[in-house]
């Protein structure tokens, strides 16, 4: 646990330096809560809470999460999205090793589905129009501790590069034209490029580390990029390209560090190639065709219940026993 932190320093780093200091505040106050909550369901199971507290996997899950979070997100909506993953993702169902579903997952989908407004206001990149260190850094301050700020909101936050691909594609403008808006600076989207290629050396590293297998990652890669590069050959000004889709979103910090959370994911070798087939798809899809700009938490949970029946036909037969 304490390596996949070590792995995630390089994205936090970039968000940083790209949106401002808001997601110190945000990994602050998602570790105190994910520690305050696990400690106190420990002890209302009984269990001693020291060693569980001391291996870092519930502090994994808070700074997942909070990096998943937008920067300016209010103090109270961070620690309700925490102790829904820790106690509903995580204890509810027997603690860790027992939950089948990515616990930093669950909090964030609880918030994108209960919050939506909130949840989809990013600042713009630091450097870019509206965007400078101290004003940022102030407005993060007053929107952590008092929510809402209209009369700056305006000034700080602009529309991700997956959100004006939506709006776009709903508007019937072109590929081109879409790609022209000052969200698409380069490949990824304003700023969006920049984190994706952070997590992806994260994510090189623990591969490196042994940490991770190199399947799952794979596989949801694979997966988002197969059907971007069909649609976009196919209709170049309705779908956006395969690297677009690569290096926009969450999509490495969800290949990497998400969907190979070992205990909600397949296990066998071939399942955990058809597990993360399964996230990138459907990513794509819920990007593409659904209701929220990045699908990648809804694809995870959707795989994460799959992940028993995958393991059902393809976990190889133990020698000596019939096959199924």
């Amino acid at each position: 646990m304490l390596q996949v932190l070590v792995g995630l320093i390089p994205v936090a780093v970039v968000q940083v330096a790209l949106y401002g200091p808001g997601l110190l505040l945000q990994l602050a106050t998602a570790g105190a809560t994910a520690l305050l909550c696990e400690g106190v369901a420990l002890r209302a199971r009984g269990r001693n809470a020291a060693p569980e507290l001391r291996d870092a996997s519930v502090l994994v899950t808070a700074a997942l999460l909070a990096l998943a979070l937008p920067p300016l997100l209010p103090w109270w909506l961070t620690v309700l999205g925490t102790a829904v993953a820790v106690l509903l993702g995580k204890h509810l169902y027997g603690g860790l090793g027992q939950n089948p579903f990515n616990p930093a997952m669950v909090g964030y989908a609880v918030l994108l589905v209960s919050f939506p407004l909130e949840m989809t206001r990013w600042p713009v990149p630091l450097g870019t129009p509206g965007g400078d260190w101290p004003g940022l850094a102030g407005f993060a301050w007053h929107s952590f501790l008092h929510g809402s700020a209209a009369a700056q909101w305006d000034a700080y936050t602009g529309a991700t590069a997956l959100d004006s691909l939506r709006n776009g594609l709903a508007q019937r403008y072109t590929m081109q034209e879409i790609f022209a808006e000052p969200a698409f600076a380069s490949f990824g989207g304003a700023g969006s490029q920049w984190v994706n290629l952070a997590a992806l050396a994260g994510g090189l590293y623990l591969l490196a580390r042994g940490i991770v297998r190199w399947r799952i990652p794979v596989a949801v890669l694979a997966g988002l990029a197969l059907p971007a590069w069909i649609m976009h050959v196919v209709d170049p000004g309705a779908y956006a390209p395969a690297t677009f889709q690569l290096f926009s979103g969450a999509t490495m910090l969800g290949a990497f560090f998400i969907a190979t959370d070992p205990v909600s994911a397949a296990t066998s070798d071939r399942g955990r190639l058809v597990y993360g087939a399964g996230i990138g798809v459907i990513t794509w899809t819920i990007r593409t065709f659904g209701g929220y700009p990045d699908g990648l938490a809804f694809a995870v949970l959707l795989m994460n219940l799959a992940a028993p029946l995958i393991d059902r036909y393809t976990v190889p037969r133990i020698h000596g026993h019939p096959g199924r």
